[in-house]
């Protein structure tokens, strides 16, 4: 190849944009997901977590080394509350399953159905199984125990959930911490009416102390600081 082509080509290489690489996601190790998980059901497998991960990008993958790390840590603090640190498939009080089904805007539930919570997030309600059916390509609003059957499912929902839903607050748990206020933004998005909207109830002080707690232990297995407004 000539000199002056060579010269050429560098040239053009060099007036070229640099296009950022792809934030790596930051995700928990096997043995860091033991030691916050040591009692945990086999149906939640670090493996599954991994696989659901990579395809949700944007979880634990923006931002900074600790903002990701801070959003893996809120991420698993929740789960841990709400999965009863995955010990729970189902939700364990029976006496709801039949309190999930919304007829709000033309909402349905499927016959014989119970929209109750299932998988790491407890996902509840009709209206939520039929979109994150819609999301993942699965019919899960006329067959929502396949939450509770298969586990790749299960951590797909949470980690959907996660990154889209607002729930009652006005951000997505994922959005709370990258930019937004922070953990306490991630209780409302999840089980806001629940625990955020009464401040004077004892329960619902301790069910946001048990999360802080969970995603305060997950910090520190993370090495990374809890941020602002853990309350919400």
């Amino acid at each position: 190849m000539k000199r002056t082509t060579i010269l050429t080509n560098l040239a053009w290489l060099l007036c070229q944009p640099v296009l950022a690489a792809p934030t790596a996601q930051v995700l928990p190790t096997a043995a860091q997901f033991e030691a916050l998980f040591p009692k945990r059901l086999p149906f939640y497998s670090h493996e599954g977590l991994l696989k659901a991960a990579r395809s949700f990008p944007a979880f634990a993958g923006t931002g900074d080394e600790a903002q990701r790390r801070r959003e893996l840590a809120a991420f698993l603090g929740n789960i841990a509350h709400e999965s009863d640190e995955l010990r729970a498939v189902r939700e364990y009080r029976k006496e709801n399953y039949d309190h999930y089904c919304s007829l709000a805007d033309g909402e349905r539930c499927a016959p014989g159905q119970q929209y109750y919570g299932r998988g790491p997030i407890q996902l509840s309600w009709n209206y939520q199984y039929r979109r994150a059916g819609e999301a993942l390509g699965l019919d899960l609003w006329a067959d929502p125990d396949l939450v509770a059957r298969d586990p790749a499912v299960a951590w797909q929902t949470a980690l959907w959930y996660w990154i889209t839903q607002n729930g009652p607050g006005t951000m997505t748990a994922h959005q709370a911490m990258n930019g937004g206020p922070g953990f306490g933004a991630t209780v409302r998005a999840i089980n806001g009416v629940v625990e955020c909207d009464k401040p004077g109830d004892p329960d619902a002080q301790r069910k946001i102390a048990r999360r802080v707690a969970f995603y305060a232990q997950a910090a520190r297995l993370f090495d990374v600081s809890l941020g602002p407004n853990l309350g919400c």
